[in-house]
Formats: structure tokens, C-alpha cells, sequence
């Protein structure tokens, strides 16, 4: 698609100037009957030449002006809006219509086949002002105070002159069917609600900032305020067993004999203090006590009970005798078990 360049009258804050005209070869038919409708005075229209010069002086008076589209604005802030119960009054008293009014710059009859339209000082200025006394006053009053509210609300009224001067609405040349006497001429075909809602679109809501983002710090998850709390990884080993006894070691033997004094004092002496405690008993009826899976002190746990020392015989009782399978109930002193009661759970 070829760029499009307008004249330099259609610049912004540009004075008006003669209107940049570009026919093609041949003219359309009802072009040529347009500019026979508004002239007064007859002229030839027979050559391109005597079209171009008739449109630019048509177009190039300062009469030729342009009704784009009508707006109904209101005349005061929302605040100050007279209220009453009958729409008609507050629609006679409140609001205001307002004629959005131009001047064509650029008439392209063989590239674009288009037509383009400046908007004159002063709907320029009437747009500005109402942007400045109501408009920024109403989005001002529906918007929360932070620091640089007012200086927001200046940068858009500056924006919105720099749009309203720059503003050029291009169109279809067909449009100029819409041309009057003296050059002015009005919008059909519904052009008018297109240029409306261009109008409409430079009236910029104010927004506020964006809420900063706060880093939420997390605290960081308490830990058990117990001393073994910190161990709960390590595994448990199970409390250790008191080495077995070997029953020939406790098992009482006859009194009788008293020749194996000298060997059975070593045999007692090294034996040691824990060889003969003894786990106590646990009862059928109650479930032993299981070690925890965490180490921590705050868990009561029972004390173990320690069995006493057996009250066994002494050493000069025990008889000199061979452990073999030749023993029978006599030579132990079977026949005197009762004597010699063993603890409860004694491995015999």
C-alpha cells in the first residue's frame, strides 16, 4: 500500500491554505455534476484542467467550511448538573450541543481516491475548552488522590490539544457529493457517526498508577522447641539387650562336694556384675513398652527394672563334676530342687 503524504497545511497548529487537489485523466461523471449544482454562474466544465480549477476554488474559500457531526455535551461538571424531575429541563439547562466543523486539505482522485478534512480553530478551541473546565474536572472527582494526580491531569489536557490540532479525518471522495454552494457541505451516508466516535476517542480517561507490589515475607516455619527435635532424621536404634547368661553358669549343683574351691573362685571372679542382671519378667497380659521414633526428651518414657542379683549358692557348694550326659537327677542333688528356688524366668 503506497504511503499516503498529505499537504503541509494539514499539520498540526498549520494555517489554512489552498486545497492540495489531484485529478485523474479522465473525471467522474458525477463530479462533474456535483460542480455544476453548486455553481451559480455557469462555466465549462468540458477538460480536466476547468474541473480542477472550479474544485480548487470552491474548496479554497473560507466559506467552504464543513458540518463533520454534532455532539451533545454537557455544560458543567456532574457536580454542578441542575437536577430537576423532568428530563426535558435538565436536558435544556444541562447540556449543550456542540457542531464539530472542517475544511478539506487534500482531495486524491488517483492514488487513494480520498478525501481529507482538518478541523477548524475554533472547534478546536470549543473541544479544548470543555476538555479543560469539565471533562478534566469530572475524571479528576471519579478518581482516588495519590501524589501526582494533578500533574497526570495537566499531561492529559496537553495530550488532548496536541490530538484536537492534529486531528484528520480521511474518507471516501464520494463524500464531496455531500458539497454545497460556496464550497460547504456536509457529511452523508453515516460519516457522521464515524467522525463522532473519532472525536469522542481523544478524551482520555485519567488512570491512576498501578498498586506497587509488596514482597510478602514469609516467616520462616518454627521448629519443635525441643533439644532432640533436630536429630528426627537420625534412626533410633533399639535399646541393646543384656548379654545372654549361659545356663550352666547360674544353675545351682549339689552341695556335697568342697574340693573345687580354688577353681570355681576364678570362674566367679570373672564373671562380671552385668552377666547376671537379668531383664525383668514381663507379664503375658501388658504390651511392652516401644521406644518412640523421635528422640526428643519431652516424651515421658518408664525407667528400666533392673532384676536384682540372684541369691545364688556359694561356690564352695557347687560339686566337681563334668557337664556331660551322663548326669542324672542324683549327682546335681535334683532330689533338693526345692532348696534352691530360682527366680522367676530363670533360663533353665
Amino acid at each position: 500500500m503506497p504511503v499516503t503524504l498529505l499537504p503541509a497545511s494539514a499539520a498540526a497548529f498549520a494555517p489554512r491554505a489552498s486545497v492540495n487537489i489531484v485529478l485523474n485523466t479522465k473525471v467522474d461523471p458525477w463530479l462533474t455534476a456535483t460542480l455544476k449544482r453548486i455553481n451559480r454562474v455557469k462555466r465549462p466544465l468540458n477538460s480536466v484542467i476547468q474541473h480542477h480549477r472550479c474544485l480548487t476554488e470552491t474548496l479554497s474559500s473560507a466559506s467552504a467550511i464543513w458540518t463533520l457531526c454534532s455532539i451533545m455535551l454537557p455544560k458543567a461538571p456532574h457536580a454542578e448538573l441542575r437536577k430537576d424531575s423532568n428530563p426535558l429541563v435538565e436536558a435544556l439547562f444541562n447540556y449543550q450541543l456542540i457542531h464539530i466543523e472542517a475544511y478539506i486539505v487534500h482531495v486524491d482522485m488517483v492514488s487513494q481516491n480520498e478525501v481529507a478534512f482538518k478541523l477548524t480553530p475554533e472547534s478546536i478551541e470549543t473541544l479544548v475548552e470543555y476538555h479543560k473546565d469539565i471533562h478534566s474536572v469530572d475524571i479528576s472527582a471519579n478518581t482516588w488522590n495519590w501524589s501526582e494526580k494533578e500533574l497526570q491531569v495537566k499531561k492529559l489536557h496537553e495530550e488532548f490539544i496536541q490530538a484536537a490540532n492534529k486531528f484528520v479525518y480521511r474518507t471516501n471522495a464520494i463524500a464531496l457529493e455531500g458539497l454545497e454552494e460556496d464550497g460547504a457541505g456536509e457529511l452523508l451516508s453515516g460519516r457522521s457517526e464515524e467522525v463522532r466516535t473519532a472525536v469522542m476517542g481523544l478524551f482520555l480517561p485519567l488512570l491512576p498508577p498501578p498498586p506497587r507490589i509488596i514482597d510478602v515475607v514469609r516467616p520462616a516455619p518454627l521448629l519443635p522447641s525441643s533439644p532432640g527435635a533436630g536429630n528426627w532424621w537420625q534412626p533410633v536404634l533399639p535399646p541393646p539387650h543384656p548379654t545372654p547368661v549361659e545356663s550352666w553358669r547360674v544353675m545351682p549343683s549339689s552341695p556335697t562336694t568342697s574340693s573345687s574351691g580354688d577353681m570355681s573362685s576364678s570362674l566367679w571372679a570373672s564373671m562380671g556384675l552385668n552377666e547376671m542382671q537379668l531383664p525383668s519378667p514381663t507379664p503375658s497380659y501388658s504390651q511392652p513398652y516401644s521406644q518412640p521414633y523421635s528422640s526428643s526428651g519431652q516424651y515421658y518414657s518408664a525407667p528400666q527394672t533392673v532384676a536384682p542379683v540372684p541369691q545364688l549358692p556359694l561356690p564352695s557348694m557347687i560339686a566337681q563334676q563334668q557337664c556331660s550326659t551322663s548326669v542324672g537327677f542324683g549327682g546335681f542333688g535334683w532330689d533338693r530342687y526345692q532348696e534352691y528356688a530360682l527366680p522367676y524366668g530363670t533360663t533353665i
